[in-house]
């Protein structure tokens, strides 16, 4: 009998070896994380000193680099899942192009996105001194960064330029009441969350029935592959070039529209004179089937992701460090500042905290949205990311502030759902439904009475090829995200006035 109980106790150390193994695994990302922002407080206390009000900066730039991590963790993820879920890039290359990209974005051009959110939400001047002002920021950054934490936990994709934009409001009415806030800047920004997937969506599925039309539906698909995808690849290069030189170049030259999308023709019609002799080389001696043509795209796909993360990291630096610029500035300069100098080492805080919360915690996100939503193929994922760039371009034009992360969530339903009623559609003219609406063992699954099989009026459904679940998921963190962030910003708004902060 010793050896059944030997047995059982080394299967018992087994167990417990294997689980302490999973549990130190886990804490490595945990523990490089926390080392990042003890270099942050170090360097940040090197350069700007301790002592009195300035410890009040080192603390706001260790929670500024904390939002940063979260960032990187969740929000970027919704740039590179189309091309890991097509399996165009894999995942541990595409995490190294976006953490390249992201950190170069908001290195070169995210200066003057974070002169726009320290003080477009709230208005400064109605804040009773600099302490209240400094509070509501300070406040503003670790509520938004608490639930951006919480929701990459849960594994839900979520604005976080809507997650700052809550706590700075939380913060703000906090300490200065209702009247302190931008109303209609909060108002326009709750509309973005009906424009930014609903706009997305619609251009991703507009540009997957063009190709579904065009090249895959055709007889001969090699031969429209080579006369449209040139054209197709062209429209990407123009956008992606309109878009940069509206944000890219901002900090250097403000580009006005005309310009803009002026360039970005220049730039598509010059590749689309240099792809067309390509396509046509990758396309010589190949079959012609779905196969063939979606090889064609897997290039747009990686170099359009390597763009949509150099814009992000542009553009969503401001939510780690625009708060934290206002804190630096109204404490520095002794007041409160409605537009803020960046000093370059705020910059490089939201740019390393970016990419390392990108290279920890990332994978998991991008895993979600890029295979959980909907099925991606390389064709599908080039129009998720052209819908992105385009939908970007569009709101710029009409000044409408949208949100990276509901343009592609919305564009990957898009897709989704027309592939869905597309396949439906042929089914139901061909008689290939075979599934009913009620789950098995129900009334309408019973044997007909004659013999016959099922009923006759048994009922059929469709075969869904979006993962409901995830959709509701996703709009319930959406409806939650500016809320939630603001009742947490207010609690500790008021949770830091009554203990005072050394200004």
């Amino acid at each position: 009998m010793a050896k059944p109980a030997l047995d059982k106790d080394l299967k018992r150390l087994s167990r417990l070896e294997e689980g302490v193994r999973g549990m130190s695994r886990g804490m490595v990302p945990l523990s490089l994380a926390l080392l990042f922002l003890v270099i942050v407080g170090v360097t940040v206390a090197a350069v700007v000193g301790v002592g009195g009000s300035l410890a009040i900066i080192v603390a706001a730039s260790v929670i500024g680099g904390y939002m940063a991590l979260n960032i990187g963790a969740n929000d970027v993820a919704n740039n590179m899942s189309p091309a890991v879920g097509s399996r165009a890039l894999h995942i541990g290359v595409a995490v190294l192009i976006a953490a390249i990209f992201e950190a170069a974005g908001a290195i070169l051009a995210g200066g003057d996105v974070v002169r726009t959110v320290s003080g477009g939400i709230i208005r400064p001047d109605l804040m009773p001194d600099t302490s209240a002002f400094t509070v509501a920021m300070l406040s503003a950054l670790f509520a938004a960064a608490l639930w951006i934490n919480l929701a990459t936990w849960l594994g839900a994709p979520v604005s976080t330029t809507h997650s700052v934009v809550g706590g700075v409001l939380g913060g703000g009415v906090a300490m200065a009441g209702l009247g302190a806030a931008d109303w209609d800047v909060v108002a326009r920004i709750v509309a973005s969350w009906v424009v930014s997937p609903v706009l997305g969506g619609l251009i991703a599925a507009g540009f997957l029935l063009y190709i579904k039309l065009k090249i895959l539906y055709v007889p001969d698909q090699l031969e429209q592959a080579r006369r449209r995808v040139p054209l197709l690849v062209a429209i990407m290069a123009g956008a992606f070039a309109s878009y940069l030189m509206l944000k890219g170049f901002s900090r250097i030259w403000k580009v006005p529209l005309w310009i803009a999308l002026s360039g970005g023709l220049t730039v598509a019609f010059m590749t689309l004179m240099w792809v067309q002799p390509v396509i046509a080389r990758m396309t010589h001696g190949k079959p012609s089937n779905r196969g063939t043509v979606g090889t064609l795209f897997t290039i747009p796909v990686i170099c359009g992701a390597a763009l949509l993360s150099f814009a992000h990291g542009a553009n969503d630096v401001a939510n780690a460090i625009g708060p934290l610029a206002a804190i630096h500035a109204s404490v520095t300069e002794g007041g409160i500042v409605s537009v803020a100098a960046i000093p370059p080492w705020i910059l490089l805080i939201g740019a390393f905290g970016i990419a390392t919360g990108l290279l920890l915690y990332g994978p998991k996100l991008i895993r979600t949205v890029g295979s959980k939503i909907t099925k991606l193929n390389r064709i599908r994922a080039f129009c998720v990311t052209l819908s992105a760039a385009i939908t970007v371009i569009i709101a710029s034009a009409l000044g409408l502030p949208v949100s990276s992360t509901h343009i592609a969530i919305g564009a990957l339903f898009g897709v989704g759902f027309l592939r869905e009623f597309m396949v439906n559609r042929r089914n139901g003219r061909s008689g290939l439904d075979t599934m009913p609406f009620e789950a098995p063992g129900t009334a309408a699954e019973q044997p007909d009475p004659q013999g016959g099989g099922a009923a006759p009026e048994q009922k059929l459904r469709k075969r869904y090829l979006v993962r409901r679940r995830h959709l509701l998921t996703i709009v319930a963190a959406w409806l939650v995200t500016v809320p939630a962030s603001a009742a947490v910003a207010a609690v500790l708004a008021l949770a830091l006035a009554r203990v005072g902060l050394p200004l």
